[in-house]
């Protein structure tokens, strides 16, 4: 017993050290920037949606915060090197469930962009943003030693096009758009030859005339209305109208918690997803937006701090991707608030109501935890 004891002690001794010592490499300003823009994401949701048919849209978005906050915690634990190392099967994953939603998905105002199982539906496509961001870390630490040849990099293009496209066809212009974005922005961040990303964004723009040609007549409208939002001001500007109302009678402090006519009268449609943002700014005004755009802007920071900081480069293009993904969105959707972009359905990262959205952001959180952490040599 006595030698039990004897060798027990030091075990546990060191299983306390560990676990102080794995506490203290956990990136708190990335948790804690997470935990605050959520409990505002649920403060408003209720605002939003407290008295209403909709009412039951906070409880759900509750529970989806626990699961969220429990896939953060998995993504965090996993080591990110062995999520890369699979990078090219979640590609294959992801586009599977794409073409299985232009197939057979569920139908939403005009798209096909859902799958159920059972009673439960998600969107594919909000988790192949995650799949193309490892496969463009998979892909820039298979070519950090020399920059590749068009042989190699042509297919790869071409594979990360695939789920571009197929999300296209649901049709959701918007997410389609954004992802191209961000790996745009990876592309002139993280390569070292930025030629091929000057001829492939030289070749997008040539192709824009083709792509508006092959738009649906209510995304055409959609653009148009951007364009003249006064020109309809009852039919496809009223989104927009109404969300500068909004933005605008908040003044600088704002109306007040749940005080919001344009919210409360629900003259703002769609103010729990895609106009999240238009029920903040009326209630809390000017600095209450300016606070939230502000936590915005420190969690993407913190994100660039941890890829500067990572130890290898598929960690520090992971979490480029993911800042990029998080600044496009938040960009996208307060520029769709305030007129300066055309309705497409981006959300607001942790505010915006939606399983699949939360989800796919808490894991991409975790991932970047997971980048952090590494660093120190877990």
């Amino acid at each position: 017993m006595s030698l039990r004891g004897g060798f027990d002690l030091p075990r546990a001794q060191v299983g306390v050290s560990r676990w102080r010592r794995f506490r203290a490499s956990v990136d708190w300003p990335l948790v804690l920037a997470v935990v605050a823009i959520s409990a505002i994401g649920l403060l408003n949701l209720y605002s939003a949606t407290q008295g209403t048919r909709h009412a039951g849209k906070f409880d759900q978005q509750v529970r989806w915060v626990f699961v969220g906050g429990a896939a953060f915690v998995i993504a965090t634990v996993i080591d990110y090197r062995a999520i890369v190392r699979l990078a090219w099967i979640a590609l294959g994953i992801s586009i599977s469930m794409l073409v299985v939603v232009d197939v057979v998905g569920h139908g939403a105002k005009g798209s096909e962009r859902w799958i159920y199982i059972g009673t439960v539906g998600g969107q594919p496509s909000e988790l192949a943003k995650l799949a193309v961001i490892v496969v463009l870390a998979r892909f820039m630490q298979d070519t950090a030693g020399a920059p590749p040849s068009w042989q190699s990099l042509v297919p790869r293009i071409v594979a990360l096009v695939i789920p571009v496209m197929l999300i296209a066809l649901q049709p959701d212009l918007g997410t389609a758009s954004l992802l191209t974005l961000v790996m745009l922005t990876v592309g002139f961040l993280a390569m070292r030859d930025l030629w091929p990303m000057v001829y492939t964004l030289f070749v997008m723009v040539l192709a824009v005339p083709i792509l508006w040609e092959t738009m649906h007549d209510y995304q055409k409208t959609r653009v148009l209305a951007f364009l003249e939002p006064g020109a309809d001001p009852t039919g496809s500007g009223w989104h927009t109208r109404q969300s500068i109302f909004a933005v605008g009678s908040g003044k600088i402090t704002g109306k007040g918690y749940t005080e919001g006519t344009q919210n409360q009268f629900d003259f703002l449609p769609e103010h729990w997803t895609d106009f999240p943002f238009s029920v903040w700014a009326e209630e809390w005004g000017f600095l209450g937006s300016f606070v939230l755009i502000a936590l915005f802007g420190f969690l993407i920071v913190w994100i660039l701090n941890v890829a500067v900081n990572a130890r290898d480069r598929a960690g520090a293009v992971l979490c480029i991707g993911v800042a990029a993904m998080t600044f496009w969105h938040v960009l996208v959707n307060v520029a769709m608030v305030l007129g300066m972009a055309p309705v497409v359905g981006v959300t607001l990262p942790f505010v915006s109501y939606g399983g699949s959205s939360l989800l796919t952001f808490f894991l991409a959180m975790g991932m970047v935890a997971s980048v952090s952490l590494r660093k120190h040599g877990y």
